[in-house]
């Protein structure tokens, strides 16, 4: 499939425009990108980035609550929001007709979300439910992705717990949701993303045309300043524990730090092509040496990227090896075997015939989601507002099969020569396990209100 023509706009209140049509796609979809994640909410109100995102689907300045959902699906839509470590999105995919439509629902929510008391309270309550439904009731709540950043660093953007603490969530106001609206939801904050079939609505001059009709008007805000999140890579191994009442069995996560995609991207996807020789299949690394030659663990895995996907996130970004592992296995010898074999990837790299075989399932898969208008709006939309790059997204197929085995190696030794974090999860009836695992904010199937 042919990657679609892109064309950018800025509005004069500073609102972004993505433009990729797609004549080839029967449907059109529209991306909402803003530029704050849960590492831009401030202290003692963790979790109100997600909070805000499911206040933004209470209603509006001209649409009751639920009108939003009735006026997609009956349209034939489909719609979600997510919300990631650096940004959080609203979407929806509807017939060609019907984009005017998506437009004027985005637009109404940009300019005005219906902040209420009764709302805050109600949606409060829903997350908390959330989170007790996944994380407080599940077996390896939280792991990695709430429990490990807090030994990987130090700083409050990136070491909180992004799903938020009951205490801080109880105590959000309406004036703590005002700000946070008037601060990050500013039109110079956001980004429109449009792809797909542009025909009814007459090509790519009229699409923007509607653009500025329904969005142009939002007055304009300052901008907020985007922080660098950066701090040093540890220089030791970093070691932390917890307990959880509903493991059947102990856990452990292993984290490091990875290169900064927006200046050294071919770095960044030697450490994704080496997540994936470790990780992914059965013919992968760790799974024949832990799991089927040693019979250390019962499920281990790998992924470049804190939320599991790649190019997700700005810098810093987590590099995570996770395994369960019976109680009469010594957590040593499954952190031993796991460093022998990056020890043996780092001296030699992997075989050019194990690499082409982890690049196949790789182009395999992006290419399979690139199936669906929402995933390939999102990816166009995420690399556009993170990196200044949709092509990014494009490009990705033929720069992930390009990697050499040499990057690989490359990928490998740097973990070894650098500083990590531990982390051990006890099986221990009664204690609390911690926190909801934010992949679930970041799943586009999981409904954002």
């Amino acid at each position: 499939m042919p990657a679609p023509e892109l064309h950018r706009a800025t509005l004069p209140n500073g609102l972004r425009v993505l433009l990729a049509p797609d004549p080839a796609t029967p449907v059109v979809g529209v991306a909402v990108h803003v530029d704050v994640g849960f590492r831009s909410e401030p202290e003692g109100r963790t979790g109100f980035a997600h909070l805000f995102e499911h206040l933004m689907f209470q209603g509006s300045e001209s649409l009751a609550k639920l009108e939003h959902f009735r006026q997609v699906q009956g349209a034939g839509g489909v719609f979600n929001g997510s919300t990631h470590q650096d940004y959080t999105d609203y979407f929806e995919v509807l017939p060609g007709a019907a984009l005017e439509r998506a437009l004027f629902l985005e637009a109404d929510r940009l300019r005005a979300p219906k902040l209420t008391e009764e709302n805050l309270r109600n949606q409060v309550d829903v997350v908390k439910e959330e989170i007790r439904l996944n994380v407080l009731n599940r077996p390896y709540g939280g792991f990695p992705w709430i429990l490990l950043p807090p030994v990987l660093y130090d700083t409050f953007p990136n070491a909180h717990n992004g799903y938020g603490d009951f205490t801080e969530l109880e105590q959000a106001t309406l004036d703590d949701a005002a700000s946070f609206f008037d601060t990050y939801y500013a039109p110079g904050n956001a980004q429109v993303t449009v792809h797909g079939d542009f025909a009814a609505a007459g090509g790519v001059d009229e699409v923007l045309a509607l653009v500025e009709k329904h969005f142009g008007d939002i007055p304009a805000r300052p901008t907020p300043a985007r922080p660098s999140f950066g701090e040093p890579v540890p220089g030791s191994e970093r070691r932390g524990t917890v307990a959880d009442a509903h493991a059947p069995m102990p856990a452990l996560a292993v984290g490091y730090r990875v290169p900064d995609p927006s200046t050294e991207l071919d770095a960044y996807l030697g450490h994704a092509l080496l997540a994936s020789v470790l990780g992914d299949g059965e013919a992968a690394r760790l799974q024949r040496r832990l799991v089927h030659a040693d019979g250390l663990v019962t499920d281990v895995g790998a992924s470049n990227g804190l939320m599991g996907g790649p190019l997700d996130a700005r810098d810093p970004d987590t590099f995570t090896i996770t395994a369960v592992h019976p109680g009469a296995v010594d957590p040593e010898r499954v952190l031993g075997a796991i460093d022998e074999e990056l020890d043996k990837l780092a001296a030699e790299g992997p075989s050019a015939e194990e690499l082409a075989r982890q690049s196949a399932r790789w182009a395999a898969s992006l290419h399979h989601e690139d199936d669906r208008v929402m995933y390939r709006m999102l990816g166009l939309g995420a690399r556009e507002l993170l990196y200044g790059r949709a092509e990014i997204a494009q490009e990705l197929p033929a720069r992930i099969a390009a990697v050499t085995p040499e990057q690989v190696r490359a990928a490998a030794e740097s973990l070894r020569s650098a500083g990590r974090a531990v982390l051990l999860v006890e099986p221990t009836a009664g204690a609390a396990p911690g926190s909801e695992d934010p992949a679930e904010l970041a799943n586009p199937e999981e409904a954002g209100a």
